[in-house]
């Protein structure tokens, strides 16, 4: 990941144990980002989902609408016994199965890289959990329809690695910009010298920064 110490697998997953030590922290090494903590309240950010299901929701969800996006969910969890299916069955899955959900080409190209490296053992859930950051981004992203962006979403939404700066993060560089006062978005290498004081915490400060721009002060 890009301008990440030496790292390693976090012991603490984000979630409510969590939260009250790094709101802490960032209001003591960041005035600008500790107003923001004081302003919004606890950090709300919990991992949720496997691995594996994360990936396939992610490709649902590029580059269209959500609600389009939910209806495609819907119709392929409804043809899957109303669950998302698993590696095996979505390997197999014939593209008209496909394409009559609402699935696009490359879609269905992309899902099935997932579901297969996730059937053959290329990835495995529990294999994922163990890695440090850097090789999980290594690891997903061989896969067609899988970027950087997406692999530090699923460290922080999926995996629940406290330390995660998504500096490719639209939301994040722009709140960046705003509450910092800078004349352009961020760069990755200025957003990462930005945020050195959050470290170790730079997932749940990139929340925070999401929160900034829709929560008005008092």
């Amino acid at each position: 990941m890009t301008g990440r110490a030496p790292n390693h697998v976090a012991t603490d997953r984000m979630g409510p144990a969590l939260a009250p030590l790094a709101s802490r922290h960032l209001r003591r090494r960041d005035p600008v980002l500790g107003a923001v903590v004081a302003r919004v309240g606890p950090c709300a950010l919990v991992p949720r989902g496997d691995p594996y299901r994360y990936l396939v929701r992610a490709v649902l969800y590029q580059q269209i609408a959500g609600h389009a996006a939910r209806a495609i969910e819907g119709r392929l969890k409804a043809a899957y016994g109303g669950r998302l299916p698993a590696p095996d069955r979505l390997r197999a899955a014939r593209a008209p199965t496909l394409r009559k959900v609402g699935l696009s080409r490359q879609k269905i190209v992309s899902l099935r890289a997932i579901a297969t490296a996730f059937d053959d053992g290329t990835l495995a859930n529990r294999r994922l959990a163990r890695l440090e950051d850097d090789a999980v981004i290594a690891a997903v992203t061989q896969l067609r329809g899988v970027g950087e962006w997406t692999a530090h979403m699923l460290l922080m939404m999926s995996l629940g690695r406290p330390d995660v700066l998504p500096v490719g993060d639209y939301g994040v560089r722009k709140a960046a910009r705003d509450l910092y006062g800078l004349a352009d978005l961020p760069k990755p290498n200025e957003l990462t010298e930005l945020a050195e004081p959050w470290r170790p915490y730079r997932s749940i400060a990139a929340w925070y920064l999401w929160r900034s721009m829709d929560t008005v002060a008092p």
